[in-house]
């Protein structure tokens, strides 16, 4: 474990009014988004629209990493460079999804586990050589007032752990991903209570294998009432319960917490994050952003598929990206109302 490396590429992706783009969807998940915009799911399709993010003019200003998945690891943009190349050249460190999915836990009923330990060391070895200085895996657990169950807890953080120090091992930083799922009627107590336990879980198996702190991402859920509960949070509320859960169980050695999107709307994801930045009190870590629909939504919606597009979909990604940069920084105003209606 070269120990600079590490540092050096978490340095990379904590950077002020930057955050990182999960660009990472599984041919499934981006088959359904593309359905939403009645566009075929071809591998020519998702070149294209990934290449188009990734060209985005001025995209290294507020995007400082990318995770791709692994069908872009080995694409090109229209001109036939590989599309990592492309990131890294404007600035935008490249990553990759390395998880294989999930499966059912068994002894667990309605929990879930992640696969894909199997040959990753291998993997990542061929990875870095197509670019990839980091790496991304996600773990989830369904919330109810039974789930997760304590095997499910345990059992996803010595995943997410030994994920994490195989990547150290290869000089990759391992983005580590323990997603506690908006999905369901759940209260903001209630998704407290369980991200807590999660995340006291997942740092004590990170703690067991030796993970050096400074040398990996997190990338959590913020703490929100189910989407089914019937009741919107405030991002004050929203705030105060995710800083409160994360003073009391993720040490101020993790450089940075990246938050996913999560099922919020990109103005929620903005509005949220702002808020816990602009909220007072201690905060020992960057406090930083990893969105794939909070930033890709009105770009795909104005791209649609069509070539002629393609700037209107970038001045749209761009805009977004720069709302998250501001909220990033505690300096986000509200935006106008036809990019909220995006």
């Amino acid at each position: 474990m070269d120990e600079g490396t590490l540092r050096q590429t978490v340095a990379d992706l904590v950077a002020p009014s930057r955050g990182i783009l999960a660009a990472d969807e599984s041919t499934r998940t981006i088959k359904r988004r593309f359905d939403s915009i009645g566009v075929e799911s071809t591998e020519e399709n998702r070149r294209a629209y990934r290449s188009l993010l990734l060209t985005t003019p001025g995209v290294g200003e507020y995007i400082c990493g990318v995770i791709l998945f692994e069908e872009t690891l080995g694409q090109t943009d229209g001109e036939g460079t590989p599309l990592p190349q492309v990131a890294a050249d404007a600035g935008v460190v490249p990553g990759i999804k390395v998880d294989k999915g999930t499966v059912p836990l068994p002894g667990a009923p309605g929990d879930l586990v992640t696969e894909g330990l199997d040959g990753l060391a291998g993997r990542l070895e061929g990875y870095k050589e197509q670019g990839a200085r980091f790496a991304k895996w996600r773990e989830v657990y369904n919330i109810t007032d039974d789930l997760p169950s304590a095997l499910a807890i345990s059992a996803n953080a010595e995943v997410l752990a030994r994920y994490a120090r195989i990547c150290q091992e290869a000089d990759v930083v391992p983005i580590v991903e323990p997603e506690v799922l908006m999905d369901g009627g759940h209260t903001i107590e209630r998704c407290a209570e369980v991200t807590e336990a999660v995340l006291h879980a997942v740092f004590a198996a990170l703690d067991r294998h030796g993970v050096l702190l400074e040398g990996i991402v997190l990338k959590p859920n913020m703490v929100l009432p189910g989407s089914e509960s019937g009741r919107k949070a405030s991002p004050e509320e929203v705030a105060n319960a995710t800083l409160t859960v994360f003073r009391r169980s993720v040490p101020a050695a993790v450089p940075t917490i990246n938050f996913l999107s999560g099922g919020q709307s990109a103005v929620e994801s903005t509005e949220n994050l702002h808020a816990i930045n602009a909220a007072s009190g201690e905060k020992p870590w960057a406090l930083s952003f990893s969105y794939g629909r909070g930033l890709q939504a009105p770009a795909l919606a104005a791209w649609g598929g069509k070539v002629e597009n393609e700037s209107a979909a970038q001045a749209a990604f761009h805009e977004r990206a720069r709302l998250n940069g501001l909220a990033r920084d505690g300096q986000y105003e509200g935006e106008p109302e036809a990019s909220a209606a995006g």
